[in-house]
């Protein structure tokens, strides 16, 4: 049985458990079809795709975790590498997830933190992967290396976050819920509205300092062996083989299309603008699911889709 706060929010879904590297790891599934992995991102739960994975259920598997660390899935100790809660990781977790639910070739969306694991998987595990929709991002080293003054006063999080324990953490911890609401209302849109449920998931989730430490230890691999290894990857040319979508929100990203720096990560992208914050799922559902579909259909309709 699901928590009745995230029944509420999924009917008819089943809850499941996996130990892996360290974690103990929490996801939702339900739906007929394809599969496809919906990752959440910062600061939120698996509770941000309640209103797509409503839309999905009668065309796809879905199969939705909270990261390592976040909502119900309870994460390792922190290292001084920062390995254990590298995108690699977290991407190995979402790959063994999936082989566990009995599929070795899925579709995988995620939105901002989840979307770096998605793309981290659809690199490492080429062949695991047949569509990549990614949400309001560019990759992490592209990140790094485009922040001027601006965009590190914009993106301050990513700094204060990765800054060595337990500073971030103290300061956070002294009130997360008034830190996380901040958070929510200086990325959403305008006159958008949050659903009280999910936002609920989210307060309980960050009120725990296990799930702060786990989002600082993030950011410090993001800053760290994340970028290392998009560093790798971009001198080796290394790209993403199948097809991918980014969805990006016009009213967050400031009109500045990602298009151009994914297409020197992709053989095949193409972008949908929508005019929204930060949080896309939950701002623009019924656009980001159509899209998905419309993926899937183009993909069947050319003869790409994979089985």
């Amino acid at each position: 049985m699901i928590q009745s706060q995230l029944a509420h929010l999924f009917p008819g879904f089943s809850s499941h458990r996996l130990k892996h590297g360290g974690a103990d790891l929490f996801w939702l599934s339900a739906g007929r079809g394809p599969a496809l992995m919906l990752l959440h991102g910062y600061p939120q739960t698996l509770a941000a795709w309640h209103a797509v994975a409503a839309r999905l259920c009668d065309h796809f598997t879905l199969v939705l975790p909270d990261l390592r660390g976040y909502g119900r899935s309870l994460g390792p100790a922190a290292d001084q590498t920062h390995e254990a809660y590298s995108k690699r990781q977290m991407a190995d977790d979402a790959l063994a997830i999936m082989q566990a639910m009995g599929f070795s070739r899925f579709a995988l969306a995620g939105h901002d933190r989840g979307a770096r694991v998605a793309y981290r998987l659809a690199l490492d595990h080429p062949l695991s992967v047949s569509h990549l929709i990614v949400l309001d991002i560019v990759p992490t080293i592209e990140m790094w290396d485009r922040m001027s003054m601006a965009g590190a006063l914009r993106s301050y999080h990513w700094l204060l976050l990765a800054q060595p324990a337990p500073l971030p953490e103290r300061l956070i911890g002294a009130d997360p819920i008034y830190y996380l609401h901040h958070l929510l209302d200086r990325w959403k849109g305008r006159e958008a509205s949050l659903d009280a449920s999910a936002v609920a998931d989210y307060e309980a989730s960050y009120a725990r300092p296990s799930v702060i430490e786990a989002c600082c230890e993030d950011y410090r691999a993001g800053a760290t062996i994340d970028r290392l290894h998009d560093a790798q990857d971009r001198e080796a040319n290394r790209m993403i083989d199948c097809e991918v979508l980014v969805i990006w929100a016009e009213q967050y990203l400031s009109s500045q299309s990602p298009l151009a720096t994914w297409q020197r990560w992709a053989k095949q992208v193409r972008e949908l603008r929508l005019d929204c914050g930060h949080f896309i799922a939950e701002e623009k559902p019924a656009e980001t699911a159509q899209a998905i579909i419309q993926m899937f259909r183009a993909s069947s309709s050319s003869g790409n889709e994979s089985r």
